[in-house]
């Protein structure tokens, strides 16, 4: 049986015509297979624990796998350096935020520049962080922390995650508005300083509430104030440091970025779905707990509150004359 000359040009027109779908069409499809979130940081970090917590949702909203990474090192540097030199397709995504700003004017020779190569997808939370001490130190507020440490210059050490990490950071900005001068003593992780700060190895750290909210209530460690300006709703009857250092601030901002030159279209659907996932109540609560609070935010808007992190922090990396080892 002969096939019919009309029919058969009908099919070839057809399959011409879904060659020439414009291409905010065909990017509807995306994603179809696994995305891959790059995590500067260890497991167990606030990054790590926020970054799971949304990649699960992620994925449940999608029907595919958003899979975490964690590629830690250089104060989130190396991950980074891996999402910019990845294809701009939405399939690598890096998890970023706070510590990323502060790289630019931390590192003399980075090879890329965080707000001009990573584009900006979707806020995802902002929380304090929270100045702990092992419940053996003798400071049981803030006034008597700054006052004990005047009276032992060089003395009482704070950990943090590494140098260039938003603890460090907080804890600088700390020593100048308190005019004290504490040891910083940097690990490779947030994961091991905690455990040294409840091993009574190191006294205190400027800690990302995450990580530390569950020591604090089973009475582990001892919470003397948050680093934001108003009171967590976590902690509420823990004061600001701002309270006895008026104007002192430090944050902890995440979200999601992704190579420079990626589709407006794949930037508008992740960025939808994420606000989708930060307005789910369940969502909300287990952020709520964790200390934080759901940032949903677009595009644009997220790119700016990270240029103005970036601003802020270069300031006070100037100032203490922070270096990397």
């Amino acid at each position: 049986m002969k096939f019919p000359r009309r029919k058969f040009v009908h099919l070839i027109a057809g399959a011409a015509a879904l060659l020439t779908i414009p291409h905010p069409a065909r990017a509807q499809i995306f994603p179809s297979r696994p995305v891959h979130i790059v995590v500067g940081f260890a497991p167990g970090s606030a990054a790590d624990i926020l970054s799971r917590l949304i990649g699960k949702s992620l994925s449940e909203r999608f029907g595919l796998p958003f899979v975490i990474e964690n590629h830690g090192g250089a104060g989130g540097t190396v991950a980074a350096e891996a999402v910019v030199r990845a294809p701009p397709d939405g399939y690598t995504l890096l998890f970023c935020g706070s510590p990323d700003t502060f790289n630019a004017a931390l590192y003399d020779n980075l090879s890329f520049n965080f707000i001009r190569d990573i584009a900006p997808v979707a806020g995802i939370s902002r929380g304090p962080l929270v100045l702990v001490v092992h419940p053996s130190f003798p400071a049981t507020t803030v006034p008597e922390f700054i006052a004990y440490a005047k009276a032992n210059p060089d003395k009482v050490n704070f950990a943090s995650a590494g140098i260039g990490t938003v603890a460090h950071m907080a804890g600088e900005l700390f020593m100048a508005m308190a005019g004290v001068k504490l040891v910083h003593v940097p690990y490779r992780g947030l994961g091991q300083a905690m455990a040294d700060l409840l091993g009574g190895q190191v006294q205190a750290i400027f800690s990302t509430m995450p990580p530390a909210i569950a020591h604090i209530k089973a009475g582990k460690l001892r919470a003397l104030a948050v680093t934001s300006a108003t009171r967590s709703p976590a902690l509420p009857d823990l004061p600001t440091i701002g309270d006895f250092l008026p104007g002192y601030e430090a944050t902890f901002v995440v979200g999601l970025g992704a190579p420079k030159n990626i589709s407006t279209e794949i930037i508008d659907r992740l960025n939808k779905e994420a606000n989708a996932t930060l307005a789910d109540p369940g969502i909300k609560a287990r952020l709520v707990d964790l200390g934080t609070e759901p940032l949903p935010m677009a595009p644009a808007d997220f790119g700016q509150l990270l240029a103005d992190e970036a601003q802020k922090w270069a300031k006070v990396i100037r100032t203490a004359n922070i270096k990397p080892e």
